[in-house]
């Protein structure tokens, strides 16, 4: 099959790498400009870079909406167009052009978690699995018909990090077996429970900030969704950003007001967290490392040489 590959950072060099290994001919390939989005200066392997080390054409494109592109994909030809991690809306006049339709890959187990930073948000929320979906795109985001699907275990300390290695390496051979099914002849793909949709936002530094009101359980998956190189959680120390590097669930309960610098544990220090922690029925959360606004870190109990006082979500 002639291919078309629209993509961008890590996600989408792992599959032009498996279009270009594979039997079929990659025509063109359409990518973004490098961007200063904190979420796209990491995992940041070039598409361009590596369409151009193999002579395929590459268009740059912010959006894919001018007449131009429209032109090349038209005489470009192709029987399939793949794309993953394409950050905006494709029409429907280029997602449909070529002969079989358009596969997307993303990085979640559709239809839950479509739109932005699935990992991270999974993680957050205490799923026990991430993925990948290869689906064939239509008119709604992230909503086509499902090729295939693999699950990875999110185990009980896993970081965002972690998630992202074991669910990248899926994406060459998900992108390998798809191409297979659809140059077979095969249309009749797993139709997506819409029931069981969620679609989130693109991350800013506000959804980094944390709430100490949330329980210490909450907050341990909070700190280790956003692990280096990610942007980390933050809070507020006597007017100073302090990054939370590591943390982990108090074994004391720990009464009191959440945010509260409390006392030594282990290696590091108890803060006061959930919304019930009145009633000294809570857990607190472990700080064990931190980083300073000017890039320092430094454990915890080097940072809060002494208990008291109280971490916020504004200086």
């Amino acid at each position: 099959m002639r291919v078309v590959m629209f993509g961008y950072q890590t996600w989408g060099h792992r599959t032009l790498q498996a279009l270009l290994d594979s039997e079929h001919e990659v025509v063109l390939v359409v990518t973004h400009p490098k961007s200063d989005h904190a979420y796209e200066k990491i995992w940041s392997d070039s598409v361009a870079d590596l369409a151009a080390e193999h002579g395929v054409p590459v268009l740059l494109r912010n959006r894919p909406d001018d007449e131009e592109l429209i032109a090349k994909l038209k005489e470009a030809d192709p029987d399939l167009l793949v794309a993953n991690n394409w950050r905006t809306w494709i029409p429907p006049e280029i997602f449909t052009l070529p002969r079989h339709g358009t596969l997307n890959v993303h990085d979640s187990l559709l239809p839950a978690y479509a739109g932005f930073s699935p990992i991270i948000w999974a993680l957050i929320n205490g799923e026990k699995e991430v993925g990948v979906t290869a689906h064939m795109m239509d008119e709604t985001l992230d909503a086509g018909d499902i090729v295939l699907q693999r699950a990875v275990p999110v185990g009980p300390r896993s970081t965002a990090t972690d998630l992202f290695h074991a669910t990248v390496d899926l994406i060459g051979p998900i992108v390998t077996e798809s191409l297979d099914l659809i140059a077979s002849g095969r249309t009749d793909f797993t139709k997506q429970d819409r029931s069981k949709a969620s679609f989130f936002h693109k991350r800013a530094p506000e959804d980094s900030n944390i709430d100490w009101t949330w329980t210490a359980e909450d907050l341990d998956l909070f700190v280790r969704a956003q692990s280096d190189p990610y942007p980390n959680a933050y809070t507020f120390y006597k007017g100073e950003r302090v990054r939370v590097l590591k943390a982990s669930v108090s074994e004391g309960c720990y009464g009191g007001t959440p945010g509260r610098v409390f006392i030594r544990e282990g290696d590091g220090v108890v803060i006061v967290a959930g919304s019930e922690a009145r009633r000294g029925r809570s857990r607190g959360l472990v700080i064990e490392r931190v980083r300073t606004e000017d890039g320092t870190d430094l454990p915890a109990t080097e940072y809060f040489r002494k208990m008291g006082g109280y971490l916020t979500s504004r200086p």
